[in-house]
C-alpha cells in the first residue's frame, strides 16, 4: 500500500478534504454513477477529454464525486462546492486523471 493510505494496485487514489484524507476508486457502481452524471457522451469519450487536455470543471467534479462515492463517501456533489481539497483543483483534475488512469489499467499499470 502507498504511503498515502490509497492501494494504487486496488485502483485507489488519495484526496484531502478539510483535511481529511479519503481513498478514491472508481468501481463498477461508481463508473455508472458517472456516466448518469455526464450530461453527453460515454466514459471512453470522458478518457480522450482527459487524454487531450480538452476536459472542463465538471468533468473533474463528476469524476472526483464518483470517485469518493466508489471509496465508500455517502456525501453529493453538492457537498464538495465549499470544501477544501489539498491542492486545489490542480489536485482534484490530477486525483480525476489517476482515477481514469487506474480504473482502466491493464496488467497491473497503476500510473
Amino acid at each position: 500500500m502507498a504511503e498515502d493510505g490509497a492501494n494504487p494496485w486496488a485502483g485507489e487514489v488519495r484526496l484531502v478534504l478539510d483535511g481529511r484524507a479519503y481513498r478514491c476508486k472508481l468501481t463498477l457502481g461508481a463508473l455508472a454513477e458517472l456516466e448518469a452524471a455526464l450530461d453527453s457522451g460515454t466514459l471512453v469519450e470522458l478518457v480522450t477529454r482527459f487524454e487531450e487536455g480538452r476536459f472542463t470543471s465538471r468533468d473533474v467534479l463528476a469524476l472526483v464525486v464518483a470517485g469518493l462515492r466508489g471509496g465508500g463517501w455517502e456525501g453529493e456533489a453538492c457537498d464538495l462546492v465549499t470544501a477544501e481539497i489539498e491542492g486545489g483543483p490542480l489536485e482534484a483534475a490530477r486525483v480525476a486523471a489517476r482515477l481514469l488512469t487506474r480504473a482502466f489499467a491493464v496488467g497491473g499499470e497503476t500510473q
